[in-house]
C-alpha cells in the first residue's frame, strides 16, 4: 500500500529549502549517521532521510527476502520514496553500498535526479582479473561465514576496522552498536547482496553529474576503486579526502560538508 512507504522506511522530511537532498545510509547503519552533515544543508534544501527495511526504525515486517536479495530491491525503495513524496531534481547522497543503490535508481528513473554524491563508493568489492576491488572472493566468503556463525563477534571485530580513526574509539563503538542493532538475518542477506554485487557495467549507463568522495585510506573501498568509478562514470568529479576510514560523514564531517558545498555551488 502506497501510504505505508513513509512508515516502511521511517521517512523524515524537513528543511527550509525547495530542492530535495536525499541521504541514503550504508550497510549496518541508519539515518542517524547523517546527523553531523544535515544541519549544514537544512536552511537551503529540503532534507529527506530514511532507513532501509531492517535498519533503524523501519518496519521490519515489510522485509521481503526475495525483493532484497539484490541491490535492485533497495533501489526500488528509493524510487518509491521519491515518487511518494513527489520529489523532483533530487540530489542523492549515498554512503558506501548506497552509492550503487543510487546509480541503479538513476538508471531506472534518470529524470528524478539532478546530481549524485557518492561517499566511499564501490561497484565491485571482489578482485576480478585486472580489477582491484580490495578483497579476494574467499575472503568475502569467510567474512560472511563468520557473520552467520557469530554475528555479534563479527560486528565487534569489523566495525572498528571499517571506521578506523583509532584515536577516537567512540566512533567505532557507535558503528559496532549500529551493526549489532540490525537483525542478523536481514544483515546477512544485505551483506551478501552488497559484497557479491558487480555494478561495474552500470556505471557507464548514466550521465548524471556526480561527486565521488574517496577517503585516502579505506579498507572497504581503496583509492583504486574510487579512481575506477571516476574513470567509468561520465560527468563525475573525484575528490580524494584527507579523511581516513570508510565513514567520513562521521569521522570528518567538516571536510565532507565543505567538499559537498563546493561541488554543489560550482555545479549549479
Amino acid at each position: 500500500m502506497v501510504s505505508s512507504i513513509a512508515t516502511r522506511n521511517n521517512v523524515r522530511v524537513y528543511g527550509k529549502g525547495v530542492q530535495p537532498i536525499m541521504f541514503a545510509h550504508g550497510f549496518g547503519c541508519d539515518q542517524n549517521m547523517w546527523r553531523f552533515i544535515t544541519p549544514a544543508f537544512e536552511n537551503d534544501y529540503r532534507i529527506i532521510l530514511f532507513d532501509y527495511v531492517g535498519a533503524g526504525k523501519s518496519d521490519v515486517n515489510a522485509y521481503e527476502p526475495e525483493r532484497y536479495a539484490s541491490l535492485h530491491g533497495y533501489a526500488q525503495d528509493v524510487l518509491e520514496i521519491i515518487d511518494y513524496l513527489k520529489l523532483k531534481d533530487v540530489i542523492f547522497v549515498g554512503h558506501s553500498v548506497s552509492s550503487m543503490v543510487g546509480v541503479l535508481s538513476a538508471i531506472e528513473e534518470p529524470s528524478y535526479f539532478s546530481k549524485l554524491i557518492l561517499v566511499g563508493p564501490s561497484p565491485c568489492y571482489i578482485n576480478k582479473d585486472d580489477y582491484k576491488g580490495g578483497f579476494e572472493k574467499k575472503d568475502i566468503e569467510g567474512l560472511l561465514e563468520t557473520m552467520e556463525k557469530n554475528y555479534i563477534g563479527w560486528a565487534n571485530f569489523l566495525a572498528p576496522a571499517i571506521m578506523a580513526n583509532k584515536e577516537r574509539p567512540e566512533l567505532g563503538e557507535e558503528l559496532t552498536e549500529s551493526f549489532c542493532s540490525t537483525d542478523p538475518v536481514i544483515a546477512l542477506q544485505f551483506a551478501e547482496a552488497t559484497f557479491f554485487s558487480d555494478n561495474r557495467d552500470d556505471l557507464r549507463k548514466i550521465k548524471i553529474p556526480s561527486l565521488i568522495l574517496q577517503c585516502s585510506e579505506d579498507i572497504i573501498a581503496p583509492v583504486e576503486v574510487g579512481e575506477y568509478v571516476h574513470k567509468n562514470l561520465a560527468n563525475s568529479t573525484l575528490k580524494i579526502m584527507k579523511a581516513t576510514g570508510h565513514c567520513p560523514h562521521m569521522s570528518e564531517p567538516e571536510e565532507t560538508i565543505s567538499l559537498m558545498k563546493e561541488y554543489l555551488s560550482n555545479a549549479t
